[in-house]
């Protein structure tokens, strides 16, 4: 809901009916993730994409009849050969919509959400897409990380089983369908719960005021990050040399990394890059890195050389052999990279192939599907998803910490 907002926002609190379709599931190569939206407006505008053309015309014409009769419907597309270019996924993937009747009366929770959104509190909303009583197919819930919900799905059993994965969900920041029995069982199949998480942007830390640290910084702020750049040299970690970046904190590495952990705002979506290939700087910071919680990701600077001598004095602190293996060093994938801009791409593409499960070949040297449908953090390489429709659909609650 965050990319359409501020139309449904100014709709709704005009008291105007629009059409809302959400992608709430995708197999194989489907060109949009689950949470990408298109809103039919009340004189006749689409707003967003589901699918990045594809199939919007069926859409739209599918959002004004849910807007005139007020049925909400679950819609699959795919591919055929027959239908490929007509209403058909011409990149061979799969994805369920959800299209429903948005106004103030239906869905009442919007102002609230969309406070939250804007305040940068998480939240997430469970919508009913699919159950055996055709009531209960719309019905949503507001959660969010503590207190009970207002609302009800329909039963107490199905609140409290969606309302504790929601909140697994919420705590990864990942959006997914999930299944339980008619009733909320663990066990059995009927009810389809989507659960849309809006969670403040995931943080990138570098460390080190260096060039390849501005490259960094522009390149995580183009993927979505909250972007911190740190230094203990206040002559070199200015906001003027690193414009891109969202903040600039002028302290030693390991004490703001120790006081950002103590103080809660670090989680499983955290990366991390050491860019200051110093001991002084790197050995301190990496002991309390490398001995946190999960984070998504931990990349360290330096030639082979330096990271030999980087772990053996981080044995001599007693880092074991386990701790070690979650640091990426040299840091990036093999691109060939020189420059700091071709580094800042190999970085992010080693922090987006882990986060998704790719292994970082050429596509036209690769068979299956381009996209890796995952739970969260994978870190082998290994997609973990489902291939298609059909297939119970994984939920590991937190992602998994990268391994090296």
């Amino acid at each position: 809901m965050a990319d359409d907002l501020p139309e449904l926002l100014a709709w709704w609190r005009d008291g105007r009916t629009v059409a809302r379709a959400t992608v709430v599931a995708t197999w194989r190569s489907a060109p949009r993730q689950p949470g990408a939206q298109m809103l039919v407006g009340p004189d006749g505008e689409a707003v967003g994409s589901v699918s990045g053309g594809c199939v919007e015309g069926a859409v739209y014409e599918l959002g004004e009849q849910v807007v005139a009769d007020g049925t909400p419907v679950l819609q699959r597309y795919g591919v055929s050969d027959e239908d490929a270019y007509a209403v058909g996924l011409t990149c061979g993937g799969i994805l369920d919509v959800f299209v429903e009747r948005v106004s103030r009366e239906s869905h009442p929770e919007i102002g609230e959400v969309a406070a939250d959104v804007e305040a940068g509190r998480p939240v997430a909303v469970a919508t009913v897409v699919a159950h055996p009583d055709p009531t209960w197919v719309g019905r949503t819930m507001v959660v969010h990380p503590d207190g009970e919900p207002s609302t009800s799905l329909g039963s107490v059993r199905a609140d409290a089983a969606v309302l504790d994965d929601a909140r697994g969900l919420l705590a990864s920041g990942h959006s997914e369908t999930l299944t339980y029995g008619p009733d909320g069982e663990r066990r059995g199949e009927g009810l389809r719960v989507f659960v849309n998480v809006h969670a403040p942007a995931a943080r990138m830390l570098v460390f080190g005021a260096i060039d390849f640290a501005a490259a960094c910084a522009r390149m995580g702020r183009f993927l979505g990050y909250h972007v911190t750049v740190c230094d203990a040299r206040p002559v070199f970690a200015t906001a003027s040399r690193f414009p891109d970046a969202d903040e600039v904190v002028v302290e030693w590495p390991h004490r703001y990394l120790q006081a950002e952990l103590d103080a809660g705002r670090l989680d499983e979506r955290t990366v991390l890059c050491v860019l200051t290939h110093d001991p002084k700087f790197d050995v301190p910071l990496l002991e309390i890195a490398l001995r946190m919680p999960a984070v998504a990701y931990i990349g360290a600077m330096g030639s082979r050389r330096t990271h030999e001598d980087r772990v053996e004095r981080l044995r001599e602190r007693g880092l074991s052999d386990e701790e070690l293996a979650r640091v990426s060093s040299p840091i990036g994938l093999d691109l060939g990279a020189r420059t700091p801009e071709e580094t800042a791409v190999s970085i992010a593409a080693e922090i987006i192939a882990l986060r998704w499960g790719g292994r970082g070949d050429r596509l036209t040297h690769t068979a299956g599907p381009i996209h890796h449908p995952t739970s969260g953090w994978v870190g082998t390489g290994e997609p973990d998803g489902p291939e298609e429709p059909g297939e119970p659909s994984p939920f590991g609650g937190v992602p998994l910490p990268q391994q090296a």
